[in-house]
């Protein structure tokens, strides 16, 4: 699964890489807080339906729906893109467009549903993770995902990632070394899929394979030499 071609010629990894901090996607959920006076007041957006009230009586926590076309709808300023922004640019933007309502807006925004899958090299057990933080690595993926299989190359390890464009981009990364953790410490992107390649170990799968073929022969002996006694 996901192999590449022999001489297949993988996307370079670059310095913009690993020094990508987490885009907002299309279909993105991402929840926003606006507070006024730098953050002096939350300001509650939505009247009804949705969030929670703390002690002070105020809302928080609203979540919204990014697109397929990377748009999302939000109160007073209606339908804007902020698809491929950063967290921390899409806050900026958006404190400039609530400044016409509120004094000095401060706002906070965190992408709720973001996940990415990994193939940890053991052939068959994927686990979808679900990234809370902001800015996990590659590395911390891995980790939540209890760690590079016995059986997987850790030398060989492909980030398939297919951010607005046509063709995905398979990079691939050795985490077998230390030097390897500059890359290993890039930031994963929503949707993302980190496939480790298992190590094929020809005795061992060849002995599950042959094993019930053994089973079926020495039990039809048995019930042979049963019946010719």
């Amino acid at each position: 699964m996901l192999r590449t071609p022999k001489n297949y010629t993988y996307d370079k990894i670059v310095d913009s890489l690993t020094e990508q901090d987490f885009k907002i996607e299309a279909n993105a959920i991402i929840a926003m807080r606006i507070f006024s006076n730098d953050g002096f007041k939350l300001i509650d957006i939505a009247a009804s339906g949705g969030g929670a009230t703390n002690s002070a009586g105020v809302r928080f926590e609203f979540e919204y729906q990014v697109d397929s076309k990377g748009y999302v709808k939000l109160p007073l300023v209606g339908d804007i893109k902020i698809f491929g922004l950063t967290i921390t640019e899409a806050q900026n933007y958006l404190e400039q467009l609530y400044s016409e309502y509120y004094v000095k807006p401060f706002i906070t925004l965190k992408v709720v549903n973001k996940r990415v899958i990994i193939f940890p090299g053991n052939g068959s057990d994927a686990k979808v993770i679900g990234i809370g933080n902001n800015n996990t690595t590659i590395i911390e993926t891995i980790a939540l995902a209890g760690g590079i299989a016995v059986d997987g190359k850790s030398y060989k390890v492909k980030l398939i990632r297919n951010y607005g464009t046509d063709k995905p981009q398979v990079y691939l990364m050795d985490l077998s070394s230390i030097e390897g953790l500059a890359v290993g410490n890039s930031v994963v992107q929503a949707n993302d899929i980190i496939y480790v390649e298992p190590r094929y170990r020809v005795a061992r799968t060849l002995v599950a394979e042959i094993t019930p073929v053994i089973s079926l022969i020495t039990s039809t002996l048995l019930i042979y030499g049963l019946f010719i006694r």
